[in-house]
């Protein structure tokens, strides 16, 4: 421990410190700077704030020439960027020497994989920040670093949503100094790392109190941007890479390491070899991404189609999983003689999780391994998909389970509860041979002639050969009515392409859906403040489905149904400020608004707290549009929309005409029966998934669909005699019993069943899954629901305990419920201890083993954020919609847009630019641009079997040019004779540059009147 001042101390920089002596030994080449590293606020004045300036849009007005220190220069915002990085660099070789490692630390943190993650978000930031400058939380300053994302008391408000600037705002206003701070970089590296290894506030406060101390406030801002790896420069980590050295993309693709990149690649004049070039064993690589697409399937063919001769491209199940990269080699010294290395697509190193042997007592997985691979296998690096498998199912469970599961593994490897499963889909390196170049299909014969799979454990990623669009939409459906989140299309001939997204790989994803209508009209119950460019003001809203009273009642309750950010313009935004102006109320999450929870069904506990909320009969209606409906805890009515996306405002509706609860199961219900008459029949013989909302065939207690009766061998008594029972799902835990089978074991000992928790006042409601009825009594919270395994084990105590000489009822525990009520929660939670042990059962090896585990002093573990486990583009994608911001590279994918060339010669100039730069933005948007409306005979052969067709959008200058009447008239030529064509909307330029302008997809039907549906 190194000293601060007085009793304060910092902590040591724990396992991520390495001496100089080893890194010598480690890296015998290394550079060593001749000077100490430049200040910190060096950085800022010649790096981050001249970067942050320049990607600032200029002033309007004529070109002007910039002038720089080395006098004027008319360089464009690209050439300027790289300019600046490159005079940085200059300046570091020639001030402080060749080793620029402490600096890209800070540059790019988030690359930085030498560096453990801090624990640190804005929260505990600013209650740290409050602490060390000694202010009452509920002062105005403190206030406004505990709520950055609302407006200021007194702040400005474009800092609203940016915790860095409102930190600024706040530190300006009390600093510790106003001069230039003195701390360079290796000393700020240095303490970066001590907080990285600090898990404790007594650990990191005196280190945050140092740069408080030694640092002015736009420092301290910059060091926060740093920390939460928010940096937003204007440059990526490859313009940074691409000015240091050519070949530095190319190393940190194949080896992850920032600190290679920097101390191997620190003469430009030295290229890599070809040796060099290529991944190598035990070095994390970054693994080929798959593009996005929704364009139709037929272009999406036409990309990764081959010759005549060979026109197949593959179709691969999109995993719900962690990308995982295992590389395994002959080692001696390990027992097993392999030793095993396992990498997240963040190269994360998940060793520990899986095993580094056979005999690896935490190999969760490497333990099922000894027979994987053929004999002559001596090394391998394999890259497929982590994903979390029920055997008692035999499907795989959603993710978020995977670590769990690894843990339950590696604590009892013959449990069986879900488990990891690796589905092996590609192969990178096989005994000291780099395959990268090879193609995908002689990728795959090396696998199968590789590794011996290891059922429900260690797989080869099963894939359909195809040859033309018409074969993905049957698989797209069954991989959609079975759960899964989407396809991925491969080219059969394509090598493996590091760290890039390339249309050899593409993502297919379900579209906006249909199904339910144009839109859905929700009520605005809360509102959330967002952050950056709409920081301070509420940006997305919480929507909910009315409620009708069933006596009739003039009820105002409205169930939180769907978060919804997307598709509003500025002028949206005004509108509903103004029609909602002063009916907002803040939602305090220590005292809960008791209104708004009894509007909402009186649920104390539901997860989403909007920052604001407002009364539904004071609120307004909108219409909203989603890709689909999914099952979500989030929400009050279990159900949710996926990627909602704003499409008007209903003035013409008042809450009481919006959709209700009823209305939209009706609605649901009524399209699921309309799919399933059309031929919507799935196979379900390869794996079997849970189905959450398929409703069962009504059946009688102790029967089945044969009349028969089922026999149940367990065991009979009188501990149930008197108790009324209300079964509501079946279990499988601790083994599987299926509904019937419960209400026949406590028949069998005593009980009644009833089929409605209304029978009798003290009915016993038992569930172990949320089906709707299940939810619907959880969210009435009135009534607990217990778990079957309470059965069970009332059952198995009354048979060893022989010390009462009548039958007893165990008393509940927090392990037995599946729902409790606020007010039997404590009560509950006084039947055991503080580690779960039972005052009243004997418990099992298994629970005994988890609760002395429990009752271990543990350090606190550094885990990944959710941005490092899922894949970035489907995260942010997806917060993009909820959020309302997307970004600009990603706006319009999905979208195939043809621009009409208007007939009329036009010779505005004005029109012929804003024509060009429509089409630029798009395609860097992410769009597909087609040359032709895609109606003619010869593109019907391909695409009408397809359920997306091109083009998706008709791009017209203007709507007065009287070219849109030739176009309509063209579409429905063409839609009366095909019905099965989806008619694409027709907009003008105003569309795309409004639609970038908000940073959002604007809804068609304001902008331009569509094709509608003849």
């Amino acid at each position: 421990m190194s000293q601060l001042d007085g009793d304060t101390q910092i902590p040591d920089a724990g396992p991520f410190h390495e001496d100089e002596q080893d890194l010598d030994e480690k890296y015998p080449n290394r550079p060593h700077n001749h000077s100490p590293t430049l200040l910190f606020h060096d950085l800022l004045t010649d790096l981050f704030n001249p970067l942050n300036d320049n990607k600032k849009k200029p002033a309007a007005g004529p070109a002007r020439r910039k002038v720089g220190p080395h006098g004027p220069s008319s360089l464009n915002p690209q050439e300027r960027r790289r300019d600046i990085i490159q005079r940085f660099i200059s300046r570091w070789r020639r001030d402080v020497g060749d080793d620029i490692y402490p600096a890209f630390r800070l540059i790019v943190p988030d690359k930085d994989r030498d560096r453990a993650m801090y624990g640190l978000k804005e929260k505990v930031i600013g209650k740290l920040l409050v602490k060390i400058m000694k202010i009452d939380k509920n002062s105005e300053d403190g206030f406004n670093l505990l709520n950055w994302k609302l407006p200021g008391q007194s702040a400005s408000s474009r800092m609203a949503g940016d915790f860095a600037g409102r930190c600024y705002e706040v530190l300006s206003r009390r600093p510790m100094r106003t001069d230039v701070g003195d701390m360079r970089i290796e000393e700020v590296n240095e303490r970066l790392d001590q907080l990285s290894s600090a898990s404790k506030e007594d650990q990191q406060l005196p280190i945050l109190a140092e740069f408080y101390r030694r640092m002015n406030p736009e420092e301290l801002m910059w060091l926060i941007r740093i920390i939460l790896r928010q940096m937003k420069v204007g440059a990526t980590e490859r313009t940074f890479f691409d000015v240091w050295h050519p070949d530095a993309e190319r190393l940190f693709s194949i080896s992850s390491s920032l600190r290679r990149v920097c101390w191997e690649l620190h003469d430009p004049n030295i290229r890599l070899e070809g040796d060099e070039r290529g991944v190598s064993l035990m070095q994390c690589f970054q693994p080929q991404l798959a593009q996005f697409q929704m364009h139709s399937f037929d272009k999406m063919v036409q990309r990764m189609r081959g010759t005549e001769e060979d026109p197949t491209f593959w179709i691969e199940e999109k995993l719900d999983g962690e990308r995982m990269q295992l590389h395994m080699e002959t080692d001696d010294s390990v027992e097993g003689g392999k030793r095993f290395c396992f990498w997240s697509r963040k190269a994360k190193d998940y060793t520990y999780l899986y095993g580094n042997g056979f005999y690896d007592r935490n190999g969760s997985l490497t333990r099922h391994l000894k027979d994987a691979f053929v004999d002559g296998v001596d090394n391998i690096i394999l890259d497929g998909e982590m994903i979390t498998w029920d055997p008692e199912q035999d499907a795989p469970v959603p993710f978020g389970t995977l670590k769990s599961a690894a843990l339950a593994e590696q604590r009892d490897p013959n449990a069986k509860g879900p488990r990891p499963l690796l589905r092996v889909f590609d192969i990178l390196y096989l005994n000291d041979r780099e395959l990268t170049l090879y193609t995908l299909r002689d990728r795959r014969q090396a696998i199968e002639k590789a590794i011996r799979p290891v059922h429900r454990r260690f797989e080869i990623h099963p894939y359909t050969e195809a040859t033309t669009a018409a074969e993905i939409e049957p698989i797209l459906r069954k991989v959609v009515e079975e759960a899964s989140e989407g396809l991925v299309l491969k080219n059969p001939r394509s090598p493996y392409r590091l760290n890039e997204r390339h249309d050899d790989w593409m993502k297919v994803k379900p579209e906006y859906m249909t199904e339910f209508g144009e839109a859905l009209d929700l009520v605005i119950i809360g509102g959330y403040y967002g952050s950056g460019k709409r920081g301070g003001a509420l940006s997305s809203y919480l929507c909910g489905l009315r409620v009708d009273d069933p006596n009739g009642s003039n009820s105002m309750k409205c169930y939180s149904f769907c978060k919804v950010g997307g598709g509003f313009t500025a002028a949206d935004y005004a509108n509903i400020r103004h029609h909602t102006d002063g009916k907002w109320k803040p939602w305090n999450p220590k005292k809960p608004p008791t209104e708004f929870i009894e509007l909402a069904g009186g649920e104390a506990s539901q997860k989403e707290k909007p920052d604001e909320w407002i009364r539904p009969d004071e609120s307004v209606v909108i219409c909203v549009k989603a890709a689909s409906v999914s099952v979500s805890e989030e929400f009050r009515i279990g159900l949710t929309l996926r990627f909602p996306r704003f499409k008007k405002l209903r003035m013409d509706k008042d809450w009481k005409s919006a959709l209700s609860v009823q209305e939209f199961l009706d609605l649901k219900s009524n399209v699921e029966k309309e799919q399933k008459e059309k031929q919507f029949t799935v196979d379900n013989s390869r794996r079997k998934r849970i189905k959450t909302s398929t409703k069962k065939p009504l059946t009688i207690a102790g029967y089945d669909e044969k009349d028969k009766r089922v026999e149940y061998a367990g065991p009979t008594g009188n501990i149930f005699d008197g108790l009324d029972f209300f079964i509501m799902t079946d279990t499988t835990a601790p083994k599987k019993q299926t509904k019937v089978q419960l209400e026949q074991l406590v028949k069998s000992n005593g009980g009644k069943i009833y089929q409605t928790n209304t029978a009798t006042p003290d009915t016993l409601c038992i569930a172990d899954r949320r089906t709707v009825k299940v939810a619907s009594l959880q969210k009435s919270a009135k009534d607990i629901i217990i778990r079957p395994i309470w059965l069970f084990d009332c059952i198995k105590q009354n048979e060893v305990d022989s010390r009462h000489l009548s039958s007893f009822l165990l008393p509940l525990e927090p392990r037995h419920m599946f729902f409790t009520t606020e007010e039997r929660q404590e009560e509950i939670a006084d039947n055991v201890d503080v580690y779960n042990d039972s005052y009243a059962r004997d418990v099992t090896p298994e629970e005994l083993r988890t609760i002395l585990d429990a009752a271990k002093p543990s350090q606190q573990e550094l885990v990944d954020h959710d941005a490092e486990i899922k894949e970035i583009s489907d995260l942010v994608f997806e917060r993009g919609h909820e959020e309302g911001i997307t970004p600009p590279g990603w706006l319009f994918r999905g979208l195939a847009i043809y621009f009409h060339a208007s007939s009329e010669s036009s010779s505005e100039n004005t029109d012929q630019i804003r024509h060009f730069l429509a089409r630029k933005l798009t395609e860097f948007g992410g769009a597909d641009i087609v040359d032709d409306l895609g109606i003619n005979d010869k593109s019907k052969k391909h695409i009408h079997k397809s359920t997306t067709y091109l083009p998706t959008h008709v791009v017209v200058m203007d709507e007065s040019k009287g070219e849109v009447s030739n176009i309509r008239k063209t579409l429905a030529q063409q839609h009366s004779s095909d019905r099965g064509l989806k008619v694409p909307y027709i907009v003008t330029v105003e569309w795309i540059e409004q639609s970038w302008k908000e940073k959002t997809l604007l809804d068609e039907d304001r902008m331009f009147a569509p094709i509608s549906w003849f």
